[in-house]
């Protein structure tokens, strides 16, 4: 069995194109997905809940991602999380989540 230890899955739309970056012979590529939930509350109305997440490719699937891949576009991606910290210019400390994938679907019709 595959390992389960930090290990996500999700299906969700791009809520922007690709940016890529090159570093030396490195491609990446990142992006946000929204993934959507609804459901009926207590009272019977339907609500939608609307997550953000960000996704990170590197490799061979960033080159895919670049060239394949436009805002709107439905994927399931399989990846694990990474928790990381920056600095901005102004010196402030900043924390992100990011999903680094390992595996990447297109789903939907062909544009």
């Amino acid at each position: 069995m595959k390992s389960l230890r930090n290990s996500v899955q999700l299906i969700g739309r791009l809520g922007k194109d690709p940016e890529v970056k090159v570093f030396g012979e490195k491609r990446r590529a990142s992006f946000p997905i929204a993934t959507t939930e609804v459901y009926k509350n207590q009272k019977g109305e339907k609500v939608q809940d609307t997550q953000w997440h960000n996704v990170v490719i590197w490799g061979r699937l960033a080159g895919i991602a670049e060239k394949y891949l436009r805002k709107g576009a439905e994927v399931a991606v399989e990846g694990r999380l990474i928790h990381r910290m920056y600095e901005t210019s102004g010196g402030e400390k900043r924390y992100i989540t990011e999903i680094s994938v390992n595996d990447l679907v297109m789903l939907g019709s062909k544009q």
